[in-house]
């Protein structure tokens, strides 16, 4: 009996939120966190899913629809989905789900899922394995319109391309990738610092932000507002239009300057970015929260170059950049602070961007 294991990585987005899907540039790595599945074929008409984060599987039919898995198992059910209606038709069988992607951190958890479920039934189905932007979309749609959640296809890149000490510079308007090396050596440090509160509305707010930015779009008489020009949200009549519209424009601008403060190693630059990033998601996009906002200025005060919400927001987590000195105050001190403010004691944690999702 063939048994098929597979691997897809969380993410973590060093710079450009929100941009996915106004068609613009993102900046992200993959963590060393990520999802591992096993899959055992057996020929039934089903696949049982199992978590050893859950307690209950899930059951779900070979010719699922949308609405018929809920829960955990929808992420599952939602692969099987996409793939019939690809025509790759996958066998029945036995799930395994074992993850170390910590839930609700704003970490990509879902998609690592997703990605390690699509790469594993599609190594069992007959027929060709899709390319890794291929699969991305099948994620991204699995997500969309089984789960119900409005995503844009960042996440699904980042978990199935990235590289290991490097970050994906990802063109949404044309799909190039392109790998910048992200290698920070001994003397800096990547800090991810999970708020630990439940995100707030995140679904309905995020989805209302995509309507924002395509009505200010539309209102400029563009495509998206990938096309717009650097001062264009100022002709934008209605202020919460050309707010939103002002953090996507600006946020396209960040990325690009990113990658090439990056590959220059101009960590200064590249932190200065990032904390102009989050200033522009607190002031323009809203949707950071007092307990986000507290992370990450306590983060610069405690000597971080550049401190940023990331992830769709509303919670979540908060990555920084910081000289490996700062980086051990940060890791000892910061949590303490946040509970003397009165928020949940956040999780800090060191990361290097990890391999995207292979096979076992």
């Amino acid at each position: 009996m063939t048994v098929i294991g597979a691997f897809a990585p969380g993410r973590v987005n060093l710079i450009g939120e929100h941009t996915d899907y106004n068609l613009g540039f993102a900046l992200p790595i993959a963590l060393e966190l990520g999802t591992t599945v096993t899959f055992t074929p057996d020929g039934s008409a089903a696949i049982t899913a199992v978590s050893d984060s859950e307690t209950a599987s899930s059951v779900i039919p070979l010719t699922t629809a949308p609405g018929g898995v809920t829960g955990w198992g929808a992420y599952v059910a939602g692969c099987v989905w996409v793939l019939g209606e690809a025509g790759i038709a996958v066998p029945g069988g036995r799930l395994e789900v074992s993850s170390d992607v910590p839930v609700g951190a704003g970490l990509s958890s879902s998609a690592a899922l997703e990605c390690a479920v699509l790469l594993a039934l599609t190594s069992a189905a007959d027929g060709p394995v899709p390319d890794r932007i291929a699969l991305a979309k099948l994620a991204q749609r699995a997500e969309n319109h089984y789960v119900g959640a409005p995503t844009g296809l960042l996440d699904q890149l980042a978990s199935l391309c990235a590289e290991p000490d490097a970050a994906l510079l990802v063109d949404f308007q044309s799909l190039d990738l392109t790998t910048v090396p992200a290698d920070f050596g001994d003397c800096y440090r990547l800090l991810v610092i999970d708020s630990r509160a439940p995100h707030r509305h995140a679904d309905g707010e995020y989805a209302a932000r995509r309507s924002v930015c395509a009505a200010a779009a539309a209102e400029l008489g563009l495509d998206s507002l990938r096309d717009a020009a650097p001062d264009d949200w100022r002709r934008l009549v209605d202020p919460v239009q050309a707010a939103r519209a002002r953090h996507v424009i600006t946020e396209n601008a960040r990325v690009v300057d990113a990658a090439d403060a990056l590959r220059a190693s101009d960590y200064a630059r590249f932190g200065a970015l990032m904390n102009a990033s989050h200033i522009s998601m607190r002031d323009d996009f809203a949707i950071t929260t007092d307990q986000i906002d507290l992370i990450a200025c306590t983060a610069a005060a405690m000597g971080a170059i550049g401190a940023r919400m990331t992830g769709g927001g509303f919670g979540g987590s908060v990555i920084a950049l910081a000289s490996a000195e700062a980086a051990e105050r940060i890791i000892a001190d910061l949590p303490t602070a946040v509970v003397d403010a009165r928020f949940n004691e956040p999780t800090v944690r060191a990361v290097r961007p990890g391999a995207g999702a292979h096979l076992l």
